[in-house]
């Protein structure tokens, strides 16, 4: 039985052209930094990597190499000339613990940043860093950054962005100062990410490489293969899964008494949907879909396997038992329709089979 993965958030599977770009960089074997001939032909494919992935975002600002979206929002949040950090309460656990102590901003039921309480607190504020993920890795919801970013720098503050859901798949919205890329989110490698930085003025210097804003030798084949993997493309499902497959399911998740929670936010994302089934534990789930041959991410299940409430469930006010048959399914560049309409028919199965043993 050929396996399916719908665990894309998580982390998605190399590109082949983001495989090709890492090879021709392991040959390239030099230090980017050392001044020989191999060091500058080294430092020019770098160079050339930071360029592309610029011009395929439209960022016109800065980009400074990291080895992922936990060390990008570290050099932001730790080293940005800003006074007070503000995040909102549904951030990735990465941002939190890079923010720790930072006044934390609420959401609606529906998952929006509730923009009252960031005007009143940004007029309480000095000179304030506004963190907040533009789409949530747990919900698929959508924050409008425009709205967002002409809040904050109409206050004047800065703007950091966690686009490392949405890179590769949507534009990068909002004008933000700061964002945070993670290469494995769209089919490049583990291990690089960047932080992209609209004017290294924002940045305080904190290392020997990127310019002196990161220290550690260059790591030359994953910024190929970042490049390569940004440069593919969009997602094909999104022309296809929501009206043709999702949308049915969704209806039938209803009939069933199932949760599909893309209902109760302000702005759904095809990557990614969240849904409860009416009788089931979400562990419980998991385990079924996996010996199904079939990868799914347990919604209500935060880092490093804990069981304790997800705080983005909990956030937008979840009841605890319904985030606890909460389950996350996200696409990737290469989900099929195939792939889909499988998850779909035996969702609906375990959940009818549920429901008969409960009755």
């Amino acid at each position: 039985m050929t396996r399916i993965y719908l665990d894309h958030a998580a982390t998605t599977p190399l590109r082949p052209q983001a495989l090709a770009a890492l090879q021709e960089g392991c040959r390239l074997w030099a230090n980017p930094s050392s001044p020989h001939a191999e060091g500058r032909a080294a430092r020019r494919a770098l160079e050339d990597a930071r360029e592309r992935i610029k011009e395929t975002l439209g960022w016109t600002g800065e980009l400074v190499f990291t080895s992922g979206a936990s060390e990008a929002a570290a050099l932001a949040l730790n080293h940005a000339q800003a006074g007070s950090r503000l995040v909102s309460a549904v951030e990735h656990e990465s941002i939190l613990r890079a923010a720790a102590g930072a006044t934390v901003l609420p959401v609606g039921p529906d998952g929006a940043l509730d923009l009252e309480a960031l005007t009143r607190e940004l007029a309480a504020a000095d000179e304030p860093l506004v963190a907040v993920q533009s789409l949530n890795s747990e919900t698929g919801n959508w924050q409008d950054m425009c709205e967002i970013a002409e809040i904050v720098h109409a206050a004047g503050g800065l703007l950091l962005v966690d686009a490392s859901q949405s890179a590769g798949k949507y534009r990068l919205t909002g004008e933000p100062d700061m964002a945070i890329l993670s290469a494995h989110k769209f089919g490049g490698p583990i291990g690089i990410g960047a932080l992209l930085v609209r004017d290294w003025a924002m940045l305080r210097a904190s290392g020997g490489q990127e310019r002196g804003y990161r220290s550690g030798t260059e790591n030359l084949p994953g910024a190929l293969a970042m490049a390569a993997a940004l440069a593919a493309g969009g997602e094909p499902y999104m022309e296809w899964e929501a009206g043709e497959i999702l949308l049915p399911f969704a209806a039938e998740v209803r009939a069933l008494g199932g949760t599909w929670l893309s209902d109760r936010l302000d702005a759904p994302t095809a990557y990614i949907h969240a849904l409860a089934m009416p009788s089931l534990s979400a562990t419980a789930q998991l385990m079924r879909f996996d010996l199904a041959g079939i990868a799914v991410s347990q919604g209500s299940a935060c880092s490093s396997g804990s069981l304790r409430t997800s705080h983005v469930l909990a956030a937008i006010g979840l009841p605890d038992d319904l985030a606890a048959r909460t389950i996350r399914i996200s696409l990737g560049w290469n989900t099929t329709r195939a792939d889909l309409q499988r998850f779909c028919d035996a969702w609906l199965d375990m959940a009818r089979q549920a429901a008969s043993r409960a009755a």
